[in-house]
C-alpha cells in the first residue's frame, strides 16, 4: 500500500506537470552564481566566498526549497566534512565534523541563528541543538563552516559552525505560501511575509510553519505535531540600523531508536515480525506509565509527547557608524526552553521468552570458591499474559524496554559586543562575548517488557513455580520489570566570558591574510541530588487491588532521591587561535590555507561521572583540537569547485554514552584524522543539465594511546571513510524540472573496538516539480527504493556483538510528498 501511494502521487503529479500547462517562465534555477557569493560566517566582514580562507558551504532559501528537507540534518547531509545521522526523526540527529567522533548531538561544532548559538552547549544530554530549530520559509540562507575560524568566533566549536540566516523586509512586500502533504498523512502549511513599515526605514518580516503527520515510522498516534512562528522588526538609520526579534517554537517530536535487525557480514534484513523500514517500538499500545513512587505518589508519562520543547526568543542586534573608520556592532538574545522528553531506549536486543525468563532464576555460591560457578537453588518456570487482556500468551521473542522520561528546563543569555576597525587594506575586529546559560533536569526511567514486533504489546510474566503470594511471584508490574530503576535531579551552568581578536589584511591585490585568537575565561559549575534505593513492600500498596508488593521484584530496586547533594565547580582558561592566507589566482580561481587550534569544554554526561566517582580515574579535561587544511577553489557562472584537503588531532577526547542500566561509559582516547572534502557545481548543456555534488574521504583513527592499548591504531566509531552526495538535475522545459539524489554512506564500525560492522549504504531520492507562473507544483520522494541503511548501532548496550540479531537505527523507509507554493 505505501508503494502504491507513492507511486499514484508522482504518477498523477507528472500527467498534471505535463498536460495542464504549456505556459513557459523562467528557468527554475536552484543556483545563484558562486562567484558572487558573500559570506559572513567566520569572518570578521562581510567578503566573497572566494576571497574567504575558510571551508564555507552556503545554500540560499531558493536552494533550500528545491532540495525541500525533512529536517535540519537532511539539509546538513550536503555539507562535505558533516558525516550526518538522520535516522532518528525530524529531531535529535547525530553529525560528526571531520571525523570527531563524540556521544552524538552537535557535540563540536554549534548551531546558530543570525550568527548567536541556538543554545551556547549543542550537545548537553537529551538537548541536541536540533530539538531548537526548524527550518521553514523563514529562512534566508545556511552559511555551513568546518574547522577553520569556528573557534575564534564561536565556543565549543571546533568542527565548525552552523549559521541558518533569517529573512529580513525590504521595501517591497514579499510573501510565500506552502502546502504540503504526503505518504505518512503530512499536513504542513507554511507562511513568510515582509516588507515595509516605513519606505527605506522599518521593516518587518514574520514567518512559521504548523504541521502534523502520522511518521514515516507507524506508532499508531500523531508522530510529529506543532509549529514554530518567527518575527522580526528593523531599523535603518544613516549610519546603522537596529532589529529586534522574538521566536516561538511549541512542537512534539517522535524519536527513534534503534530496533532488531538481522546482520551477515554486509547483508542486512527485517526481523521477523518486524518491519525494517516502517517499524518501531514507539508504539501507541505501549505508550502510557503510570507507576508508584518509593518516596510517594505516582509518576506518569505518555510517550505521544515525545520530544516535545517549548522555546522562547527575544532578541537584537545594533550597529552604529563611530566615525573615523569604526563601528560597533552589538548582538543579544535571551532564550527559555522547557522540554519534555519522552522516548523508547532498547535495554539490548530481543530474546527468546525463555531465556528472558532465565535472567530470574536464582543462584547461589554454595562453597565460597570463586573457581567454581554457583549452583542453580531455583529455576522459574515463566508464565507470560498480556497485560491488556490478562489473556496467556506464548510469544517467540520479547523485548526489555527503558522507558526514558526526562524534563528539562533551560536558558540562556548570550551578548557578543564587537568592534571593527577599518585599515586601507584590511581591519581589526575586537570583541568581547558574554553567555550564561543553565540547564536543570530531572529523569526518571523505567523498563518494560513487550513482544518483540513492530507493534509491541505490554507482557507481564509470573513464576507459575510459586504461589500467587509468593514473594518474587511476579516480575512485572502492569508490564513493567524495573520501577523507577534510575532518578537523577541535576543542575549544570556555564558562564563564558571570552576576548577575542581577529585580523584581515591584503598584502597585495591577489594575496591576502588572516590571525585570529580567543581567550576563554569560562566557568561551570552545578550539583546532583544524592540517590538511595528502596521498594514499595510496606508501602501499603497493591499491585492488583489483592496482592501486596512483595510478590513483585518489578520494584525492587526502586530509585529515591535524597536531600543531600553534591555541589561541583570546574574552571577553564584557554587560548584559541588561527592564521590563514588566501591567495587569488584570478577572478576564478584561488588557493588558501590555514591552521588552527581549538577545544571543546567537558561535556555534561563528562562534568556528572567525574564528580559523581569518588575515585576517578584521571583529571577531568577539555578536548582541545589541532587542524591544518588547505584549499583549492573555483568559482565560475557555470562551474564550482571546492578540493580542500585537511588533517587534524585530538586529545582527552571523553566518550560518554549513557547505558541502558543507567550507567555511563567513561573513556578517554586521541585521534588523528586526514582527508579530503571536496563539493561543486556544473551546469551544462546550455542549462538543461544541473548537478551538484559533495564528498568527504578521510581516515580518522585512534592514535598515542596508552602502552597496550586495544584501541590504538582503530578506526574512529561511526565514521565512514567515504561519503558523499549527489544530485543531477534537468530542466526539461523553462518550467518543469526534475531531479534525483544518490547519497551514499560508507563502511563504519559501531564501537571503540571495531567488533560490529555498520555496512555501507546508498540512499536514492527523487522529485520534479512544475513552475506556472509564481505558483510551484512539486513533489519530492525519499528513500524510494527502501534501502535498509543503518547509520548507527546500539551505543546504549554496551559492547557489541558481530552478526546475527543486532539492534540498529535504519534510515526511514520510502516516502514521498507534494506542495504547492505561492511567492507574491
Amino acid at each position: 500500500m505505501k508503494k502504491k501511494s507513492i507511486f499514484l502521487i508522482a504518477g498523477v503529479a507528472t500527467l498534471y506537470f505535463n498536460n495542464a500547462y504549456a505556459q513557459e517562465t523562467p528557468q527554475d534555477s536552484t543556483r545563484s552564481a558562486s562567484i558572487e557569493q558573500v559570506v559572513i560566517t567566520g569572518n570578521s566582514n562581510p567578503k566573497k566566498k572566494i576571497e574567504s580562507s575558510t571551508a564555507i558551504s552556503t545554500f540560499s532559501a531558493k536552494e533550500i526549497q528545491k532540495q525541500n528537507p525533512i529536517s535540519a540534518a537532511a539539509l546538513l547531509q550536503r555539507v562535505p566534512g558533516f558525516a550526518v545521522e538522520t535516522s532518528g526523526g525530524e529531531v535529535g540527529n547525530n553529525l560528526f565534523a571531520r571525523g570527531i567522533p563524540s556521544a552524538g548531538a552537535y557535540e563540536f561544532v554549534q548551531v546558530q541563528e543570525d550568527g548567536l548559538p541556538v543554545f551556547e552547549d549543542g550537545a548537553l544530554q537529551f538537548a541536541n541543538a536540533d530539538n531548537f530549530f526548524r527550518v521553514d520559509n523563514s529562512v534566508n540562507r545556511l552559511e555551513a563552516l568546518r574547522g577553520g575560524s569556528g573557534s575564534i568566533y564561536a565556543t565549543n566549536s571546533p568542527g565548525g559552525l552552523i549559521n541558518f540566516i533569517t529573512k529580513e523586509g525590504s521595501n517591497d512586500f514579499k510573501g510565500t505560501a506552502k502546502l504540503e502533504t504526503s505518504t505518512y498523512g503530512l499536513m504542513r502549511t507554511d507562511v513568510n511575509l515582509g516588507g515595509a513599515l516605513v519606505q527605506d526605514k522599518l521593516f518587518f518580516n514574520v514567518g512559521g510553519f504548523y504541521r502534523s503527520d502520522d511518521g514515516i515510522r507507524k506508532t499508531g498516534f500523531k508522530a510529529n505535531n506543532g509549529g514554530q512562528i518567527r518575527m522580526n522588526l528593523k531599523y535603518v538609520f544613516d549610519k546603522g540600523y537596529a532589529k529586534v526579534y522574538y521566536k516561538k517554537l511549541d512542537d512534539r517530536n517522535t524519536f527513534f531508536l534503534p530496533i532488531p535487525l538481522v546482520q551477515n557480514g554486509n547483508d542486512l534484513k527485517g526481523f521477523q515480525g518486524f518491519d525494517p523500514n516502517y517499524g518501531t517500538y514507539s508504539y501507541r499500545a505501549i505508550s502510557q506509565l503510570n507507576i508508584p513512587q518509593a518516596g510517594g505518589g505516582f509518576f506518569s508519562r505518555n510517550l505521544e509527547d515525545g520530544i516535545h520543547p517549548k522555546v522562547d526568543v527575544l532578541g537584537a542586534e545594533f550597529k552604529y557608524d563611530l566615525g573615523n573608520n569604526f563601528s560597533v556592532i552589538n548582538k543579544t538574545r535571551y532564550t527559555d526552553i522547557n522540554m519534555n522528553y519522552t522516548g523508547i531506549f532498547p535495554a539490548g536486543g530481543p530474546q527468546t521468552a525463555a531465556d528472558f525468563a532465565k535472567n530470574y532464576d536464582e543462584y547461589q555460591d554454595t562453597d565460597n570458591n570463586p573457581a567454581t560457578p554457583p549452583v542453580l537453588v531455583h529455576a522459574v518456570a515463566p508464565q507470560y499474559t498480556s497485560v491488556s487482556t490478562g489473556a496467556v500468551v506464548n510469544p517467540a521473542y520479547v523485548q526489555k524496554l527503558g522507558f526514558w522520561a526526562i524534563d528539562k528546563q533551560m536558558n540562556n543569555f548570550v551578548n557578543d559586543l564587537q568592534f571593527n576597525y577599518k585599515l586601507d587594506k584590511g581591519n581589526v575586529t575586537a570583541g568581547f562575548y558574554k553567555s550564561s546559560w543553565k540547564s536543570h533536569q530531572y529523569w526518571n526511567w523505567s523498563n518494560i517488557l513487550t513482544t518483540a514486533s513492530d507493534r509491541p504489546e505490554l507482557l507481564n510474566l509470573v513464576d507459575t513455580s510459586l504461589n500467587p503470594t509468593d514473594t518474587g511471584y511476579s516480575k512485572t508490574y502492569n508490564g513493567v520489570t524495573d520501577m523507577t530503576f534510575l532518578q537523577r535531579d541535576t543542575q549544570t551552568q556555564g558562564s563564558l566570558n571570552d576576548l577575542y581578536v581577529n585580523i584581515d589584511y591584503n598584502i597585495t591585490d591577489a594575496l591576502s591574510f588572516n590571525a585570529g585568537i580567543r581567550y576563554s575565561h569560562d566557568f561551570y559549575k552545578g550539583n546532583f541530588a544524592n540517590t538511595t534505593n528502596s521498594n514499595l513492600n510496606n508501602s501499603g500498596l497493591t499491585t492488583d487491588g489483592t496482592h501486596g508488593f512483595t510478590t513483585t521484584t518489578a520494584d525492587d530496586n526502586m530509585s529515591v532521591l535524597g536531600s543531600k547533594f553534591t555541589y561541583w565547580n570546574y574552571n577553564i582558561d584557554k587560548v584559541s587561535y588561527t592564521l590563514a592566507t588566501n591567495y587569488k589566482i584570478n577572478k576564478e580561481n584561488a588557493v588558501y590555507a590555514r591552521f588552527s587550534h581549538g577545544f571543546r569544554s567537558p561535556n555534561e554526561e563528562a562534568y556528572y561521572n567525574y564528580f559523581s566517582n569518588p575515585n576517578p580515574d584521571g583529571p577531568l579535561k577539555a578536548v582541545t583540537t589541532n587542524q591544518l587544511e588547505v584549499g583549492y577553489k573555483y568559482y565560475s557562472r557555470t562551474f564550482d569547485l571546492a578540493v580542500i584537503p585537511f588533517y587534524s588531532t585530538l586529545k582527552n577526547l571523553s566518550f560518554t554514552d549513557i547505558f541502558s542500566d543507567g550507567t555511563s561509559e567513561n573513556t578517554f582516547a586521541n585521534t588523528r584524522n586526514y582527508g579530503v572534502e571536496f563539493e561543486g557545481y556544473a551546469r551544462l548543456f546550455s542549462n538543461i543539465l544541473e548537478v551538484t555534488f559533495n564528498g568527504t574521504v578521510q581516515n580518522p583513527k585512534y592514535k598515542n594511546l596508552e602502552t597496550g592499548s586495544l584501541l590504538e591504531g582503530n578506526t574512529v566509531r561511526r565514521m565512514p571513510k567515504f561519503y558523499f552526495n549527489i544530485a543531477p538535475a534537468v530542466n526539461i522545459t523553462k518550467s518543469w524540472r526534475a531531479y534525483v539524489s544518490m547519497n551514499y554512506y560508507g563502511k563504519r564500525f559501531q564501537d571503540e573496538l571495531n567488533a560490529q560492522t555498520l555496512p555501507s549504504f546508498s540512499e536514492f531520492g527523487a522529485g520534479m516539480s512544475y513552475q506556472l507562473g509564481k505558483i510551484r507544483f512539486a513533489v519530492d520522494g525519499t528513500n524510494i527504493f527502501n534501502t535498509i541503511g543503518i547509520t548507527e548501532g546500539d551505543p546504549r548496550a554496551g559492547s557489541p556483538t558481530g552478526d546475527g540479531i543486532i539492534m540498529a537505527r535504519p534510515i526511514m523507509g520510502a516516502a514521498a510528498r507534494a506542495s504547492i507554493t505561492l511567492d507574491f
